[in-house]
């Protein structure tokens, strides 16, 4: 008996020495890197973060019964240990050391590699706290570290105007989310008495109503998620920040960005309670997946148009999260981390593709009855999907947020099916292998994270959603049918121009806070630049 008493009792601080480990190893690997080869130190840093993340993800699953603390763990942790931890923690780690490895190659030779390592790693470490924070207070802080140190990256060359405004318009969104978030937080303290997640959730269950006060700090959590995710007005950052060295931008958009939808996943059981703040993120969720979808589509910079699809991917995780579909707002994060990660760090190659596709022979455009019956197909195999889940899972009824999450798929599928190739079958076991596939992550999410699966969104935000989707499938299927029309060409120099959000954006913040931008050079003379050259053959002589 006292064994298995030792052996239990055991289980809470290795869990807690493991999570605490990843953090840790970026933060030593940060102090630690060296001007001599820092990003073999930084390498050596994510291996162990690595290491620790996949031993707590196997800890988690082969833990006794009893061991782990659940919901509510003891005063003294840390850390939050449950799956959603587990995932995150895999995710930061496996893909800091990727972006570490792709950086020694991307800046072999450059001066500044050990200040760029050093806050690569601060950055990393920031964001393992954040994810395995169970305190509130420390996911703020961790919230506002993370931005400070991703400053440092962004401005990383210091000599680019360009850089150092897309910098500067993101340091003060981001201090304008801190500012919403850390008001938040003395709202909820002061309705609940605590800023543990644990504590937080269980108050709210046995509570059931929430106060005014814990209203008022929903949206204002909704509101920080929403302008940490780039949503528009307040993406040209996003777009911008090209001009920092191209792992930057990977981890940007495969990670950092994506923290708004995570602080709502961690807010799940106060956000759930709170229908206004819901229907917030699902509106401006939904108007900048929209309108960055259909702006997308006019870049021919392929960066470029990476960058308006993670903010339209942003917009769309809002809408999971408005709906309560919490579980698939984190399957999404996952997901989309992985591909934009993937998609920056081969951006080279994506660039050959692209000519490669532009080279070949242009398909037709398709005819307004192929693109009817390819939709019409597209909504009978997500049906199909839908209803066999039901059946499989033995639910009493489909849920309004997947019937909802069905259609936008259904929606999103037809276009694209309809632009490819192929007769008539070949197009319905497309269409119905897409939707068995969207149908197998949906349970697979809900079996992941069980805890996350249990909430649901309001009529509104369906309605929004559905009415949002259905115009977005409409403009596109008429650019699809008429690329050349009249309707495309009216709104394709206002989609060009990003709706002239960001200018407008611009000049508001040069206003309030203008950047510190570098001197112009002073130009050269002809005559200087031919003794530089006369010089160059000399040496080269």
């Amino acid at each position: 008996m006292q064994t298995s008493l030792f052996s239990l009792s055991i289980w809470p601080p290795v869990m807690q020495a493991l999570a605490l480990a990843v953090p840790t190893c970026f933060a030593l690997g940060a102090g630690l890197a060296g001007r001599a080869r820092p990003f073999r130190g930084a390498a050596y840093a994510c291996a162990g973060a690595v290491l620790a993340a996949l031993v707590f993800a196997a800890a988690l699953v082969v833990a006794p019964a009893g061991a782990l603390p659940g919901a509510d763990p003891a005063p003294w942790a840390l850390a939050r240990v449950d799956g959603v931890t587990a995932t995150m923690l895999v995710l930061v780690s496996g893909l800091g050391w990727v972006v570490v490895r792709y950086s020694r190659t991307y800046l072999g030779g450059d001066p500044g590699q050990a200040r760029f390592a050093r806050w690569l790693l601060a950055t990393l470490s920031t964001v393992a706290t954040l994810v395995i924070a169970d305190h509130l207070l420390v996911m703020a802080a961790a919230w506002t570290l993370t931005s400070l140190a991703l400053h440092q990256l962004l401005t990383y060359y210091r000599e680019r105007p360009a850089a150092l405004v897309a910098a500067h318009k993101k340091f003060l969104v981001s201090r304008l989310a801190d500012l919403c978030l850390w008001a938040a937080l003395v709202l909820i303290f002061r309705s609940t008495g605590t800023l543990r997640l644990g504590a937080l959730a269980s108050w709210v269950s046995a509570h059931g109503e929430l106060p005014m006060s814990l209203h008022v700090a929903a949206v204002l959590c909704a509101i920080a998620a929403a302008l940490k995710s780039a949503q528009l007005p307040f993406h040209g950052w996003l777009i911008q920040v090209m001009e920092a060295p191209t792992p930057v931008s990977a981890l940007l958009h495969a990670g950092i960005v994506n923290l708004g939808g995570f602080l709502m996943i961690r807010l799940a059981s106060v956000m759930a309670h709170a229908p206004a703040a819901q229907l917030l993120l699902v509106v401006i969720g939904m108007v900048t997946a929209v309108l960055a979808a259909l702006i997308a589509a006019t870049r021919v910079s392929v960066k470029v148009a990476l960058a308006w699809s993670t903010c339209a991917q942003m917009g769309f995780m809002l809408v999971e999260c408005g709906l309560g579909a919490w579980h698939l707002a984190l399957l999404h994060l996952v997901a989309h981390s992985l591909y934009k990660a993937h998609a920056f760090l081969s951006a080279g190659s994506a660039v050959e593709a692209w000519q490669l596709q532009a080279l070949a022979p242009r398909a037709s455009s398709p005819s307004p009855l192929r693109m009817g019956g390819v939709t019409l197909a597209a909504l009978a195999a997500m049906a199909a999907a839908v209803i066999a889940g039901v059946v499989l899972r033995g639910a009493p009824a489909v849920a309004p947020s997947t019937a909802v999450l069905a259609l936008v798929v259904a929606l999103s599928l037809a276009p694209m099916l309809a632009s490819s190739g192929g007769g008539r079958v070949s197009l319905a076991l497309r269409a119905l292998f897409v939707a068995a596939l969207y149908a197998a992550w949906h349970v697979s999410a809900a079996w992941l994270w069980p805890a996350l699966a249990s909430a649901d969104g309001h009529a509104a935000g369906w309605a929004v959603v559905a009415v949002g989707f259905v115009a977005l499938f409409v403009a596109q299927a008429i650019v699809a049918v008429r690329p050349r029309g009249d309707v495309a060409r009216a709104v394709h120099t206002w989609l060009f121009a990003g709706l002239y959000l960001d200018e407008r954006f611009t000049r508001l913040t040069f206003r309030v806070w203008p950047p510190r931008l570098p001197p112009p050079r002073p130009p050269r003379s002809r005559g200087a630049v031919r003794v530089r050259v006369a010089d160059a053959a000399e040496v080269a002589s």
